[in-house]
């Protein structure tokens, strides 16, 4: 699949049983920092259970470009990046391009902005729709320049500081790409960098430093938490075992709470605490989620999950606070809560505004096209859930380029009681390359239109 050429047409219709093991892919976060601080260490870091998608391979790219050397084992099982040091990329000969991925050019362009050079970052169409400012504004601080289309958009050029200043920031939305932007670019910074956020986003960037023996501590504060990283650090290579990402199981996971008669596992899947917000709000609707064998992988917790068939699904309200530790699951979220009974009001939301398309409009749109009734307003969502096995379906919907779209209307499918179709299911492979083989090896029915 790819997320940059022709559309491909999908549908999903209901289903037997989902039975067996659900292996979802690596993390996407982990894998993108893992890469990016290999390549900063000197010597040898190698990674396993990377995610192969488009979005992080683009992100291995990028990195080759300034100097990294990343190569992947012959068999597969494994990675390897010779990094150039803190302070060793050099200004790559062309333009960076970073596909659909919004975690990869904001990373990158905290990555380079306290280098002594200039980078020209481009992507899709749904990536050059996306805002920069909120990373071009913080790097500015330490000396960087960008220059991009209105609104701060893609294509653009960040010209790196010559002389850069350590930085102590305050994060004006609850971002975890904002503040790993910024401690990317303290790294190659004298001094501390401080990065101040008010409610605390998933901590990816701080564990991972601190495994690569960066100096960072980290601070709880009546003000929210405070991130401290001693620039200029001479980071280790590492073996990096990379958790499977809580953001892709959610879908086999919603898919089986909603199947009538499913059982299923999805093993090693991260239960870091700034991720888990959707298994939370699941087992607060009634969701049968088991969380066996906890345990600790690559300096994260992860559990085996087991998850089965859950009629008894109940509307909840999703506390604003939760918003950042689940804000890629809301879309499937809100497919469930059409299952539920009564209620289900999420809010704290305006961030999804903002993603690969804004995941409120592409919901409220295709839910109410399959027969469910949704308010929205700028910072909420509120689903009418129907109960289990009571929405209509069969609607076309729009997954406007956007991955967690498409295969959210994939799940609403499975369960509803006409097919869904989406319109373009290309976008999964930045994340999920695997998505159709593994949803049918379970039992699910999910086809190209064209077959």
């Amino acid at each position: 699949m790819s997320g940059h050429g022709t559309p491909i047409p999908m549908r999903s219709a209901k289903c037997g049983p989902l039975t067996g093991q659900a292996k979802v892919p690596g993390d996407k976060s982990i894998s993108h920092r893992a890469l990016i601080f290999g390549a900063l260490a000197v010597g040898e870091t190698r990674i396993t259970g990377l995610l192969e998608g488009e979005d992080v391979l683009d992100t291995a790219k990028a990195l080759r470009a300034m100097g990294a050397e990343i190569t992947r084992d012959a068999d597969g099982r494994a990675w390897s990046v010779h990094g150039v040091g803190v302070g060793g990329l050099c200004e790559p000969d062309d333009v960076i391009n970073c596909g659909n991925s919004g975690t990869g050019v904001r990373l990158l362009m905290g990555l380079v902005a306290t280098y002594p050079f200039a980078v020209t970052f481009t992507g899709d169409a749904s990536l050059r729709k996306r805002p920069m400012g909120r990373v071009s504004d913080p790097v500015a601080l330490f000396g960087a320049r960008a220059v991009g289309r209105s609104g701060g958009r893609l294509p653009l050029t960040l010209v790196g500081a010559e002389m850069p200043v350590p930085v102590d920031y305050v994060t004006p939305v609850p971002s975890a790409q904002v503040k790993s932007a910024v401690l990317l670019a303290g790294l190659n910074a004298p001094g501390k960098t401080i990065v101040r956020e008010r409610e605390a986003t998933r901590d990816h960037t701080e564990r991972m430093l601190a495994g690569f023996g960066a100096e960072i501590t980290v601070e709880d504060t009546p003000e929210g938490r405070c991130i401290t990283l001693t620039g200029q650090p001479e980071l280790r290579p590492q073996a990096v075992a990379v958790p499977r990402d809580p953001s892709s199981a959610a879908f086999p996971v919603c898919a089986a709470i909603l199947v009538p008669g499913s059982d299923i596992t999805v093993p090693g899947v991260s239960q870091n605490p700034t991720r888990n917000g959707l298994f939370t709000t699941l087992v607060e609707m009634g969701a049968d989620i088991v969380f066996d064998n906890p345990r600790e992988e690559g300096g994260e917790p992860v559990a085996d999950l087991r998850v089965r068939y859950s009629p008894d699904l109940k509307g909840v309200d999703v506390p604003p606070a939760r918003a950042a530790s689940m804000i890629d699951e809301y879309p499937v979220l809100s497919v469930v809560a059409a299952n539920a009974a009564g209620t289900t009001t999420m809010r704290g939301v305006k961030e999804l505004r903002v993603k690969e398309s804004d995941r409120i409009d592409a919901m409220a749109v295709g839910l109410r096209a399959c027969g469910v009734s949704v308010d929205e307003d700028h910072d909420t969502m509120i689903v009418h859930g129907l109960g289990q096995g009571n929405v209509p379906g069969g609607a076309v919907c729009a997954s406007h380029l956007d991955h967690r779209i498409a295969m959210a209307f994939l799940v609403l499918g499975m369960s509803a009681q006409a097919p869904v179709h989406v319109d373009d299911g290309s976008p999964i492979a930045t994340s999920f390359p695997d998505f159709e083989p593994l949803m049918a090896g379970l039992g699910a029915l999910v086809t190209r239109e064209s077959e």
